[in-house]
């Protein structure tokens, strides 16, 4: 049994959406910092590394993925947010495109602190498929897009080392039931490689 890889999936590892070439050279991180104080700590710490395990690490996440999550929470020109999230519009509502780059590269730069598996057992098998997939159900490895050792691909693909493993499983649960959008746009149209995502939400 082969794998089957979504063509456009493949080229978006190649190519970088447009929105990405628009960021600036140099992000005003000091602002960025103030602006993460201000309107980020409360969820997700002042340094991007959570305690809560609902909210995501931000620290270490790559800049332009973070920067298009943001957008994506948001309004813009006459339409809905891509991700629809009450909470998020709220926090993203006065923020400018500068400021959700700049809050982007911020994080980046942030160092992600340690985080052990609460049970060996499971991250052992969770590890496995991973690296391997699962063969008997055409699952494949996660890898593929998020690297060996679960640093991502700038721009494409988001870090997963570090993150908090209750916030991960319900972004895999989630994918199956509601249209989440991803930097590429293709999480959510993945059910050709992974029966998690196979039921995207329509209600």
């Amino acid at each position: 049994m082969t794998f089957r890889w979504p063509a456009a999936l493949l080229a978006g590892t190649l190519l970088s959406p447009a929105v990405f070439a628009q960021a600036p050279s140099k992000a005003d991180l000091a602002k960025a910092q103030q602006t993460a104080s201000q309107v980020c700590a409360a969820c997700h710490a002042g340094d991007g590394n959570s305690v809560l395990s609902a909210n995501p690490v931000l620290a270490g996440q790559h800049a332009d993925y973070t920067f298009k999550q943001l957008t994506n929470f948001k309004a813009q020109g006459g339409k809905p947010a891509e991700r629809p999230n009450p909470i998020m519009a709220g926090m993203v509502a006065n923020l400018s495109a500068d400021d959700m780059r700049g809050l982007g590269a911020y994080f980046e730069t942030q160092k992600p602190k340690p985080r052990a598996a609460r049970d060996a057992e499971v991250a052992k098998l969770g590890q496995a498929i991973y690296r391997g997939g699962i063969l008997a159900k055409n699952v494949a490895a996660c890898t593929a897009c998020h690297s060996a050792n679960g640093a991502g691909v700038p721009a494409q693909f988001p870090r997963l080392a570090g993150q908090h493993a209750e916030y991960t499983s319900a972004q895999l649960k989630g994918c199956a039931w509601w249209p989440r959008s991803s930097p590429t746009g293709r999480l959510r149209r993945w059910p050709s490689t992974s029966p998690a995502c196979a039921r995207p939400r329509t209600a």
